[in-house]
């Protein structure tokens, strides 16, 4: 029976030989993630189970990065709270302030996610991981509490969806402006509870990095998962990072050539432009060029779809000599401590810091209206974050508008929406 990817992934982890759109299975899973906001309740539950213990120590991933370094009293008090949780059950990987990262970024540069894996988090983001060909999605709080007891969770297997990429991508051109396009031609609903995979020879010439971002934002598509096929450049990022490495087996993990899919999308990615979602959906996209009457206050580059190096060189790049407009905040986020000391050991934080930006620790912060960089009414920012539903940066009566790291590095120098040709 020929099967997608995700299939494939979904009945290796139920015991199954294939799986079909619609049917219930219950799967074993290979890591469960949890933060800050979603792992408080989810200690709650779990110790209203009484296991007494997490079914592996090694699996469970804890990190607070929503609210930290800890804006108040209460974010310090859900951090104590997953701090103590994982001292009592053993926990290994905990990684608070000082070895932390945005979790979706810090995951992969982990190598705690493989090809063919099957990861639960409780973020909507946890689709992030379907860029290194692993099936991975969001759950509940309640959820996460049963996957640490049991190590396992249910699936409705989703329908699936192919986004298929030709030609090749234009100047300024990256994989955030990719997957926004996508979202703005299907729709925020147009992939609920669906797989979407990415495939295509612009697909094929993406980075890692890239895929991961695109992966990322399946969800505000209503996507179950993204993901994408694995090749040699997925054995090449994780090579370095995963210790004993050996070249993974992953021939079960490619769709077949006779899998069905509910809809195939082919587009040509040549004439595609920068992408800017205007408020406040992350479907509502326009190309760069129709944007240079949007005068913006603040500029977030940063957060799990664009905090890694490749978005940092990129900004610095940009950002090289010129100087930030008097009128705009330039909020600059690197996504892991990793990141952070690559930055300064290439000089990028020097740059960004000459041209006025102010230069972050590794947080979620404004993206979720935590901290660092929130809108006051009627303010307006640019970032490259994944989602500016209403208030989700803050006031409700505030603006926010999604693009590349091109752009927004761009728009925080002219202080309207723009691209760097126009700088």
């Amino acid at each position: 029976m020929a099967q997608t990817i995700s299939q494939k992934i979904l009945a290796r982890h139920a015991g199954k030989k294939a799986v079909q759109p619609g049917e219930l299975i219950n799967c074993r899973v290979d890591l469960v993630l949890g933060n800050d906001i979603t792992t408080p309740p989810a200690i709650k539950e779990f110790e209203k189970i009484g296991v007494g213990k997490v079914f592996d120590k090694k699996k469970i991933y804890l990190v607070p990065d929503h609210f930290t370094p800890n804006k108040d009293i209460k974010s310090a008090e859900q951090v104590k709270m997953m701090r103590l949780f994982a001292k009592k059950y053993g926990i290994v990987n905990f990684f608070e302030i000082g070895c932390m990262g945005v979790e979706h970024a810090l995951l992969p540069e982990l190598g705690a996610v493989k090809p063919g894996d099957l990861v639960i988090g409780a973020d909507s983001h946890t689709c992030t991981y379907g860029g290194l060909g692993a099936f991975s999605t969001g759950i509940g709080s309640t959820d996460m509490a049963a996957a640490m007891a049991t190590g396992e969770v249910w699936f409705k297997v989703p329908e699936q969806l192919k986004f298929v990429f030709k030609g090749r991508l234009g100047k300024w051109v990256e994989a955030k402006d990719l997957i926004l396009y996508s979202i703005g031609q299907i729709g925020v609903d147009g992939a609920r509870y669906m797989s979407m995979e990415f495939t295509g020879s612009v697909i094929d010439r993406l980075s890692i990095e890239g895929r991961l971002t695109m992966a990322n934002m399946a969800i505000e598509a209503g996507g179950k998962n993204g993901i994408f096929a694995p090749d040699a450049k997925t054995l090449a990022y994780l090579k370095p990072k995963i210790k004993g490495f050996k070249a993974i087996d992953m021939t079960p993990f490619f769709s077949d050539p006779e899998a069905e899919y509910a809809k195939v999308y082919e587009w040509d990615a040549t004439g595609i432009e920068p992408q800017v979602s205007f408020p406040h959906l992350p479907s509502n996209t326009r190309p760069v060029s129709k944007c240079t009457s949007v005068k913006i206050d603040q500029s977030v580059i940063g957060s799990c779809t664009n905090g890694r190096i490749e978005d940092m060189r990129v900004a610095a790049k940009i950002l090289k000599g010129k100087k930030v407009n008097k009128h705009v905040r330039l909020i600059v986020i690197p996504a892991t401590q990793a990141v952070e000391l690559q930055m300064i050991k290439e000089g990028l934080t020097e740059i960004m810091l000459k041209a006025g930006a102010a230069v972050s620790t590794p947080t979620c912060g404004p993206c979720l209206g935590g901290h660092m960089g929130i809108l006051a009414e009627g303010e307006r920012s640019i970032a490259t974050t994944n989602r500016n539903f209403v208030g989700r940066m803050g006031h409700p009566k505030s603006e926010v508008y999604l693009s590349n790291v091109a752009v927004a590095a761009a728009s925080a120098i002219s202080g309207y929406i723009c691209g760097p040709d126009n700088i």
